[in-house]
């Protein structure tokens, strides 16, 4: 969280486009908090983006849009979505197809558990690159607290739920433990 995920996205979109290639970018289904079928960030970009639910195809979807008009990469927003059979067609994007899958997305809940579109790139990437943000304390925040209305740590819930700032606080591992154990 506020790490600058999908404004480093939208920047390497940007790249590509700059250059006269295409990208095509992919967003959950159900993050509807910007508007549905974009990727949006806090700082006011924003780009259209085709959905993914669960039950999606992805090498399907990448091979009808290329077909239709050549991609030069494929960027994934809220990739912790994913599900591990989508992780796995991701890969065959960049093995079978040539084109290159960026993914951008969070490792854990706020129960500091693996999502498993998160599990699954973190086995399978080719490389793995850390965007980083602080806790209040000054350090490198690495953990997410989900909390209520007065703030306070939730410890029991599902493990998806859309929201932002409001829903949810960056802390670093120590801080996490003594709000959240």
């Amino acid at each position: 969280m506020n790490a600058g995920k999908s404004t480093t996205l939208l920047q390497s979109s940007f790249n590509y486009r700059e250059r006269g290639m295409h990208t095509l970018l992919l967003t959950a289904a159900f993050d509807d908090r910007f508007g549905k079928g974009k990727v949006s960030s806090r700082i006011g970009l924003s780009q259209e983006a085709d959905l993914f639910t669960a039950d999606d195809d992805l090498l399907r979807h990448v091979q009808n849009s290329h077909a239709e008009k050549a991609i030069n990469c494929v960027l994934v927003d809220e990739s912790q979505f994913l599900s591990e059979a989508q992780v796995w067609q991701l890969s065959d994007v960049c093995d079978k197809l040539g084109i290159p899958v960026l993914c951008y997305g969070i490792r854990t809940d706020f129960q500091g558990q693996l999502f498993p579109g998160s599990k699954a790139l973190l086995a399978w990437a080719d490389e793995l690159q850390e965007l980083k943000t602080i806790c209040h304390c000054g350090s490198k925040a690495n953990m997410v607290v989900r909390v209520d209305e007065q703030g306070n740590a939730l410890k029991e819930g599902s493990q998806v739920e859309i929201g932002g700032n409001e829903r949810y606080v960056s802390l670093c591992r120590r801080h996490f433990k003594e709000t959240y154990l």
